[in-house]
């Protein structure tokens, strides 16, 4: 199946970027999601504009991006959440409770999706998770989990 991608999916591409990819996984999880829309000659004239955007986009945040990743790297998280006596959580840390502990923490508004864990957090402790602001910045922020 042939597609455009209008957002970006680590793995397949940035906004603007035409891929192949089995029928099953466009239809289930792409295009549903409005992370893509199904490619045509017509379609395809909307791509150049989709790049413009984008180029115009990331070399106006590349600056702000570096910004976000100094004052992200340099932010103390902390995160209370149910967890047992043996220090194992009911449960696991969600990316959507990462992004309101960033907020929380004084720290600047986070998109979810943006936010990467490299294997669930299911124990209290200092963990460190990977936010990617652009395509060429990505910070790491220290998430301090604690028992409630």
């Amino acid at each position: 199946m042939k597609l455009i991608l209008t957002h970006e999916v680590t793995g397949l591409g940035a906004p603007g970027d035409v891929i192949t990819v089995k029928d099953g996984y466009g239809r289930n999880y792409l295009l549903p999601r409005g992370y893509a829309i199904t490619w045509s000659k017509g379609a395809e004239k909307q791509v150049e504009t989709i790049r413009k955007a984008r180029k115009s986009r990331e070399v106006r945040d590349l600056g702000h991006a570096q910004e976000l990743k100094a004052e992200l790297e340099k932010l103390n998280v902390r995160l209370a959440t149910r967890a047992g006596e043996s220090g194992r959580l009911f449960g696991s840390v969600t990316v959507a409770d990462i992004a309101d502990a960033v907020t929380r923490s004084g720290g600047p508004a986070v998109d979810k999706r943006k936010i990467e864990i490299p294997t669930p957090i299911k124990t209290v402790g200092s963990h460190r998770v990977s936010v990617r602001l652009h395509p060429e910045v990505s910070a790491t922020v220290g998430v301090n989990i604690v028992a409630a």
